[in-house]
């Protein structure tokens, strides 16, 4: 890969942190979920907020020159919009420090699905503009504080989820109504104002750079027939380019405009923030991979709203194999979305999410033996290869996700992403000691090598 390619590792707050009472930090949405048979508490994760430093030492040694992180609103921020809590703000201070002195540069995340609590029970989350303005609040002051020592930023993880019902409703810190799609819509909107009012201060006031993010799956017809085909197409208008149009642009989809025109959805949004919205602009445009998915038109019932098609349609692609989560693997589909994505936009193009997840155990002496996680990042990194070698194709850098363990998106320890294990389970804490895996080395030597050791 070129000179300058990021290598690196992306996590979360609440999946990574721990120290969820400690400091002067006030309560996440996340903070009062009760633990099941597969799901933990998120009051521990893997304590990285006690063990950074070990974890940056095993991310120096791989050769990792970047780390994604996620600054915590509630930690920062008392309750969301009260006073800004020092000590929260010092943390993650000491944090980036930390990185910087490691060779390792940081990208910070400012929103992964965390909402304080006191604004999802008072306002509903990002349904309601006070909470985009409490957020603005907040970005415009850890971007004030770390832009000197901070050069990478994104606003909200995988925001394409904001305009999906299965997840939108969940991540957006909404607690009461009938999740309707006027909602929906409304949701997204309050979050891509944010995001590009955030790219306007970046580009304002520092000289940062700042890319939009989305979870891209790749989604072909489930067959040839014409109206899979075009199942697909609108799936992949309304969920990813319509996103995509307003990154790179400041304008929506057409196809979604019109939606939004017919059914006479209010998102909400004045002249004035629609102003914000045209004006931005973005540095790259970033995403996470993972799978590959078919949706089947015959499978979608009549009149259900195109941003719900997938949980409808979709159905196993039986050219690939699944993971046992039943993400099915497709390096190809990464290739394709990275081509895709530059091919249309002629911008920077940096996937900033990509592993596997598997159910492991550690028998306390013999590293993990995860040839099944080295398959998955060579083929993925391969195909990243023949998109710039090939393709040409500019692509910043590859950071998987979670190499270090932490608790999967559902609180659930056993799905692990990492190269690295780290000893716990979801209800029993151990002695959270890190142990390399079989991909450490593997990944070391691809590292070192800038790609070319494979």
């Amino acid at each position: 890969m070129k000179e300058g390619f990021f290598w690196g590792n992306s996590v979360s707050s609440m999946q990574t942190e721990g120290g969820w009472n400690e400091d002067g930090k006030s309560l996440s949405v996340y903070d009062i979920i009760e633990p099941a048979e597969h799901r933990s508490d998120w009051h521990t994760a893997n304590d990285n907020y006690h063990h950074y430093e070990e974890d940056m030492d095993l991310m120096q040694d791989l050769g990792m020159n970047m780390y994604r992180f996620q600054v915590s609103w509630s930690r920062c921020v008392k309750d969301g919009t009260g006073a800004f809590n020092e000590a929260g703000f010092a943390y993650y201070d000491r944090f980036i420090d930390a990185l910087i002195q490691r060779g390792i540069t940081p990208m910070i995340c400012l929103y992964h699905f965390d909402m304080p609590l006191a604004l999802a029970e008072e306002e509903n989350g990002f349904l309601s503009r006070k909470t985009t303005d409490a957020f603005l609040r907040f970005a415009y002051e850890v971007i004030d504080r770390f832009h000197h020592k901070v050069h990478w930023w994104i606003t909200f993880n995988e925001q394409n989820l904001y305009c999906q019902p299965r997840t939108a409703f969940r991540i957006s810190g909404y607690t009461r109504g009938e999740k309707t799609t006027e909602e929906l819509y409304r949701i997204a909107a309050n979050v891509m104002y944010a995001h590009c009012a955030v790219c306007n201060y970046i580009h304002a006031h520092t000289d940062g750079k700042i890319g939009g993010m989305l979870a891209y799956s790749e989604v072909y017809p489930h067959t040839c027939h014409p109206k899979d085909i075009l199942a697909a197409s609108a799936w992949d208008e309304f969920i990813n380019t319509d996103l995509l149009d307003t990154f790179a642009f400041g304008r929506r989809s057409p196809m979604v405009e019109h939606f939004i025109h017919t059914h006479d959805i209010d998102t909400g949004l004045s002249e004035e923030d629609m102003q914000v919205i045209h004006e931005h602009t973005e540095d790259f445009l970033s995403f996470s991979y993972y799978a590959s998915n078919t949706i089947s038109a015959e499978k979608i019932p009549d009149g259900a709203p195109v941003n719900d098609w997938l949980n409808h349609g979709a159905l196993n692609n039986p050219y690939i194999k699944a993971t046992e989560w039943n993400w099915q693997i497709d390096p190809d589909g990464f290739r394709d979305v990275l081509n895709k994505m530059y091919r249309r936009y002629r911008m920077p193009v940096f996937p900033i999410e990509n592993g596997i997840g598997v159910q492991e155990e550690w028998d306390g002496i013999h590293p993990i033996d995860d040839e099944y996680r080295i398959e998955y990042h060579r083929d993925h990194i391969a195909a990243m290869k023949k998109a710039v070698e090939e393709d040409g194709v500019e692509v910043l850098g590859y950071l998987g996700w979670g190499l270090i363990d932490i608790l999967s998106s559902q609180g659930d320890m056993r799905k692990r992403y990492g190269v690295v294990y780290v000893n716990r389970t979801n209800h029993d804490l151990r002695d959270m000691k890190r142990v390399p895996k079989k991909s450490y080395a593997w990944l070391k030597q691809v590292i070192h090598s800038n790609g070319e050791i494979l």
